[in-house]
């Protein structure tokens, strides 16, 4: 019975309410406006910054969770023979570095027990000829271990063979971009496609991997939908082994007589990456240390490498973001807290408007509880619909920014729930002042109130 009492009192409040709130519209509007943009401003906020870290995991299985890349830092100095005695002296104390090689890959993986995986990796920008025409496309030879430790899977075939791999077969695995462009329609597998002067024949496609411009810059990741892949035993054989030109410019430097002379070597190095994956990640730091040391040694003591661990650029770049998603959210709340003040203020001034109507209702029986529940209800309904406005336009606001500045938003049914909960909140909070205000005045003196 106290149950249907208290309903039918809700009822009667929230009615009243409605009444009052139809009744100013424009008044009523103006007021929700802080909570309207207050929401909107929270979802948005959540959604890009889910978006954000949606984007961090994909890079993070892009670039492995436990990897270590290992970059050459080619020579860059240019042949000159007009050098003074100086300039001579600083070249022929210059030590003379193998530079990197698939050797190198594998002392780390006997030498190292943390490392897991080793792949190695040669690039070459060339061209494949499909229906006489040339069509650029980067030739990428690469170790067994690669795929692994890349996270790429093939879509259809199969990875290449111990047996192709040691007798360096004309074989590939090509991107899902390069099957559609040479074979629209059809399968590549089995089919033969001429890169550079060389035969190669289909024997694998990988799965189509979504990567954004973004993280290619950042991260330096190539579009792997449109590469080559070969075994690198094929490409040293068929292609180019730096290494070979390289040893012999060495040779020649370390037997001159006379002045010495500035000879580039160029890119000497064999190989242009060399990805190491650890067991553990957090072995990562220490393994990159021994790392450093081993290949410095290797390279005799000639700092031609660069060593890079991308889940700490990650890491780096994740809590940079972060603190960016805080800040805006502080802004989204303190506009929710404008909100809140905005309806105390409206409902402050409401009851002076209304202390007669305050003061017959009291007359006539009504409790200080019925007051409380009465100017409650107001804020309540204006804080509840200035939220689901505030979804809508923090729902719509989502999407525009996607498609205008292109940052992924990525939406959620948590944060929709909390910003109207927090809606909720505040127009019980902030609506108790106003409440009580009202419920405090006596009667006579409202009543006698001009």
């Amino acid at each position: 019975m106290i149950d249907k009492i208290l309903f039918e009192k809700l009822k009667s409040n929230f009615n009243e309410a409605f009444w009052f709130i139809k009744t100013n519209k424009v008044r009523t509007f103006l007021t929700a406006l802080g909570i309207i943009f207050g929401v909107a401003s929270v979802i948005t906020m959540l959604a890009i910054g889910n978006g954000a870290e949606k984007e961090i995991l994909a890079q993070l299985e892009l670039v492995g969770v436990n990897n270590i890349v290992v970059t050459p830092i080619p020579d860059k100095e240019e042949k000159d023979t007009n050098v003074n005695t100086t300039e001579s002296s600083q070249t022929e104390s210059k030590r003379f570095s193998k530079g990197l090689d698939v050797h190198d890959a594998l002392n780390i993986k006997e030498h190292i027990p943390s490392v897991k995986l080793v792949s190695s990796e040669i690039i070459l920008e060339t061209y494949v000829i499909n229906n006489g025409s040339q069509n650029p496309v980067k030739l990428i030879g690469v170790s067994p271990t690669f795929f692994d430790v890349s996270n790429i899977n093939l879509e259809k075939g199969k990875t290449f063979s111990d047996f192709q791999i040691k007798n360096a077969f004309p074989v590939c695995i090509i991107g899902k971009k390069v099957e559609k462009k040479l074979f629209t329609g059809e399968s590549a597998l089995g089919k033969q496609i001429k890169v550079k002067d060389v035969w190669l024949q289909v024997v694998g496609v990988i799965e189509e991997k979504l990567i954004s411009d973004k993280a290619q810059e950042n991260l330096g990741i190539r579009d792997l939908n449109q590469d080559i892949y070969i075994p690198i035993n094929t490409f040293l054989v068929r292609y180019e082994d730096r290494k070979i030109i390289s040893d012999k410019i060495g040779a020649r430097n370390g037997n001159q007589n006379g002045p010495k002379t500035k000879l580039s070597r160029g890119n000497y190095h064999q190989i242009d990456k060399l990805t190491v994956q650890v067991s553990n990640s957090n072995e990562l730091k220490a393994t990159a240390e021994v790392l450093s040391k081993m290949l410095k040694r290797r390279h005799n003591d000639v700092l031609d490498f660069e060593i890079t661990i991308p889940i700490q650029l990650l890491k780096q770049q994740q809590k940079t973001k972060q603190i960016f998603n805080i800040v805006l959210s502080i802004i989204a709340g303190i506009s929710l807290l404008i909100g809140g003040i905005g309806i105390m203020n409206i409902m402050l001034a409401s009851v002076l408007e209304r202390t007669k109507e305050i003061g017959i209702i009291r007359a006539i029986g009504a409790t200080e509880e019925d007051v409380i529940l009465q100017f409650l209800s107001e804020s309540v309904l204006i804080s509840v619909g200035g939220g689901i406005i505030g979804i809508i336009v923090g729902i719509l606001g989502a999407y525009i920014i996607e498609m205008i500045s292109g940052i992924e938003t990525v939406l959620s049914i948590n944060s929709i729930m909390l910003s109207f909960f927090i809606a909720v909140i505040v127009g019980l909070v902030f609506g108790i002042f106003p409440a009580k205000a009202a419920a405090n005045k006596r009667p006579i003196e409202a009543l006698r109130t001009e």
